[in-house]
C-alpha cells in the first residue's frame, strides 16, 4: 500500500486484539446465523437466470464469513461460475484469508482477486481505471467506521451493483454497547483510524443480529482476558496506561451500567448488530 494511505485498524498488534475479541465475543457466530437465515433466499433471487455470479467483499478480514457466504452461493447455484474480489486493508488478515481458501476445497474453483487496500483507495482505483467491474452481491461487514465519507462510500458501492444485485452492510446497532461507549467517550477514544462512530442509524431494510458476550473479567484489574477485551473495545494497546484513573473508572462504570445487563452474577455486554440490505433497484435508499 502507498505510505500515505491511512493505516488499517487491524494491522500489527491490532490484528491480535481483533482475533482475541472474535474468540470471546461470538460476533462471527451471530453474523453467520443471520447470513444462513437470510442469504439462501436472497441468492435464489439474485442469481435467477444468470450465467455467472460476481461477488465483492469489502473489509473481509480473515475471510471466515466470506467463506460461508461463497459456500452458500455455490450451494444455491452449483453449476454457475462464481468470481470473488476481496478488498481488505490488512495484509496480515489477507494472508489468513488466502490460507483459509487453500484449506477449503470447495472454493478452489473460484478465482479470487485480492485488493490489499482500504475501501476508499479501491474506489479511487476503480474510478481511475474507468473499466468498472460490477457485482451481483457485495458485503461490507464492520467497515463503515473507517471511511471518511459515509454517504459517498455507500453511493459508490451501490453503483457497482449489477441488475438485481444486492449490497449487504453489517454494522453495530444504534444504542448498543459499543455505540454508547464511543459516543460517551468520543474525545478519549477517537483517533486517526476511527474519527466518527457509525451505527445503523440509516434508512434501509434492516435485520437485527442479537449478540452479547461476557465481560465480567473486565472489572478484575488482574485479569489478562479482561484487559485484552478492554484494549479492543477502546482501540488502545494498553487500557490501564491510556487513560487517567478517573476516565478508566468512568468507562468501567458505563460498561457495567449503560452498555450491559447482569445475569447470575455475570455482566453481558450488548454487542448487537444490524444487517442492512440495499437492493440494486431501490435507488431511493441512498
Amino acid at each position: 500500500m502507498a505510505t500515505e494511505t491511512k493505516q488499517s485498524c487491524y494491522e500489527r498488534s491490532s490484528v491480535q486484539r481483533f482475533q482475541f475479541y472474535l474468540k470471546h465475543s461470538g460476533e462471527h457466530e451471530a453474523i453467520l446465523r443471520c447470513v444462513h437465515n437470510i442469504l439462501p433466499g436472497e441468492f435464489k433471487r439474485i442469481g435467477a437466470g444468470k450465467s455467472s455470479l460476481d461477488v465483492l467483499g469489502v473489509g473481509s478480514g480473515g475471510g471466515e464469513v466470506d467463506v460461508q457466504i461463497l459456500s452458500l452461493l455455490q450451494s444455491a447455484f452449483p453449476a454457475v461460475p462464481v468470481t470473488a474480489d476481496i478488498v481488505e486493508g490488512s495484509s496480515e488478515l489477507t494472508d489468513n484469508f488466502k490460507a483459509l481458501v487453500a484449506r477449503t476445497t470447495s472454493l478452489h474453483k473460484i478465482p479470487f482477486t485480492w485488493h490489499i487496500m482500504h475501501s476508499e483507495d479501491y474506489e479511487k482505483q476503480v474510478k481511475a481505471k474507468g473499466d468498472v467491474k460490477k457485482f451481483d452481491f457485495m458485503h461490507m461487514i464492520q467497515v463503515l467506521y473507517y471511511v471518511d465519507d459515509l454517504a459517498e462510500t455507500i453511493r459508490f458501492y451501490h453503483s457497482l451493483l449489477k441488475n438485481n444485485g444486492m449490497l449487504m452492510i453489517i454494522t453495530e446497532t444504534a444504542n448498543c454497547g459499543f455505540d454508547t461507549l464511543w459516543k460517551t467517550y468520543k474525545k478519549e477514544l477517537y483517533n486517526d483510524t476511527i474519527t466518527e462512530y457509525r451505527s445503523s442509524g440509516l434508512k434501509y431494510e434492516v435485520h437485527d443480529i442479537p449478540n452479547s458476550f461476557d465481560i465480567t473479567q473486565c472489572f478484575n484489574p488482574s485479569s489478562e482476558t479482561g484487559e485484552c477485551l478492554l484494549n479492543f473495545m477502546t482501540a488502545k494497546d494498553n487500557f490501564y496506561q491510556s487513560f487517567s484513573p478517573e476516565i478508566r473508572a468512568g468507562i468501567l462504570d458505563l460498561l457495567r451500567n449503560k452498555c450491559s445487563s447482569e445475569k447470575d452474577g455475570k455482566v453481558f455486554f450488548n454487542a448487537s448488530l444490524s444487517c442492512i440490505l440495499v437492493y440494486e433497484e431501490v435507488h431511493s435508499a441512498i
